[in-house]
């Protein structure tokens, strides 16, 4: 097999990326005073620079700061001051690779003692059993926040540009705001948003036509989509290629396919009905369906740590292979693939029966990884999930008391 793994790719906006591997999305929950990028994701940036890959996405950056997946998350609104990003997006090229921000809201799947506010397209909250109540209980969204949720994305990719980022990817998966709207099992509306797969698809449609006209032809516009959500009756690979198809007509640039959400987490190998349960490439199978026939160069994450697993996704037709916990363990393992070496060591499996509860420790080991590389210090796959687990919600709670303070000082009452 003839490996096209180094060869340079060129994208429809003109942007080429100098390989076909990519660090994809993780959520760093790392930010600084005022819910800004500082040294912390400027060094860890600049190890991943360093590590060989063609692309860096960063972790999801919110649109509205009222709205965060965790109280250590970014914002990037018309009101954030653009020099901290543009030193964030400096530290990512210095290697030669494109940086693209992942913006996103994150709709029902906000923790329930955050402030703000808890959206969703109606007001059916996340199930999760006994851990529901972590979440808060969303109230469906009106016409006019989503016509105003539309707008913050393309302000927030706009900024994005000015910044001196080369693409943003808008999340349409996981479990967050577009992907619910996505979702026949969430979004149970009656008007134009609601109903038919064209019409859960609106929003979605219209933030990537708002975003595209918000930037220059040259930047970057992708999106980030399931290939299905694992669950009975939900989102499924069908949904996802018409979903592709119409994104096409309007100038995306790359698709990346993963799966699961936050009640079914897939993409840490943990699906409600165990269809990823692969040792590598959750999603392959299905996107090898979708490859067929997909007008869109697609990126596929999920699992991937081995160098003959990247050339197989290349092989099946995808465009770019995306990793997140092999980078955070091993920051240069595209380096070491083109030396023709592999990643020391993976992370420590979580192995509990409580998939919510798995799927957090996972996330926290991953966090663990990230924080002692901003450090300056090696990764320690090894570290037992629960002792990052433990860690990690320690942060959290003094996060939260920040973000509490910032938000009410800096933001209108909702």
């Amino acid at each position: 097999m003839t490996s096209e793994l180094f060869s340079p790719l060129t994208l429809r906006s003109g942007q080429v990326l100098k390989n076909r591997i990519a660090k994809a999305a993780m959520e760093e929950n790392m930010a600084g005073d005022g819910q800004l990028p500082d040294w912390q994701l400027l060094s860890l940036y600049k190890h991943w620079a360093a590590g060989g890959t063609g692309l860096l996405i960063t972790g999801n950056v919110m649109v509205h700061a009222e709205a965060l997946t965790g109280p250590a998350g970014v914002v990037l609104d018309e009101h954030a001051p653009l020099e901290p990003f543009a030193d964030w997006a400096k530290a990512a090229k210095a290697g030669g690779a494109a940086i693209w921000m992942q913006i996103n809201h994150p709709g029902r799947q906000v923790a329930s003692d955050m402030p703000g506010v808890v959206w969703g397209p109606t007001d059916i909250g996340v199930s999760l059993g006994k851990h529901s109540s972590r979440f808060g209980r969303p109230t469906a969204m009106t016409p006019q926040q989503i016509s105003d949720t539309v707008a913050r994305y393309a302000v927030t990719a706009r900024r994005a540009e000015e910044a001196g980022f080369d693409g943003v990817e808008v999340h349409a998966a996981h479990g967050y705001l577009l992907s619910q709207f996505l979702s026949p099992l969430v979004n149970k509306r009656t008007d134009r948003w609601g109903g038919s797969l064209e019409n859960r698809a609106r929003m979605l449609l219209d933030i990537v036509r708002a975003v595209r006209a918000a930037v220059s032809p040259s930047f970057a516009v992708a999106v980030k989509l399931n290939s299905a959500d694992f669950q009975r009756g939900g989102f499924d690979a069908d949904d996802a290629r018409q979903v592709i198809g119409m994104l096409e007509p309007l100038g995306v640039d790359l698709v990346e396919l993963s799966g699961g959400s936050y009640e079914s987490p897939a993409m840490t190998g943990r699906a409600a009905d165990s269809r990823t349960q692969a040792r590598e490439a959750y999603f392959l199978d299905l996107a090898k369906d979708l490859v067929k026939t997909s007008p869109v160069p697609l990126m596929l994450t999920g699992g991937i740590t081995k160098r003959a697993t990247a050339d197989k996704v290349l092989d099946s037709g995808v465009s770019v292979v995306g990793m997140g916990t092999a980078l955070a363990v091993t920051p240069d393992l595209p380096s070491r693939w083109q030396q023709g070496r592999e990643a020391d060591r993976p992370m420590r499996p979580v192995t509990w029966s409580d998939k919510a509860l798995a799927s957090a420790a996972s996330m926290a080991q991953v966090r663990h990884q990230m924080r002692r590389l901003a450090r300056g210090s090696s990764p320690k796959p090894g570290t037992h999930p629960a002792i990052a687990l433990i860690s990690e919600r320690r942060k959290q709670r003094v996060a939260l008391r920040g973000y509490r303070a910032w938000l009410s000082k800096s933001q209108p009452a909702a």
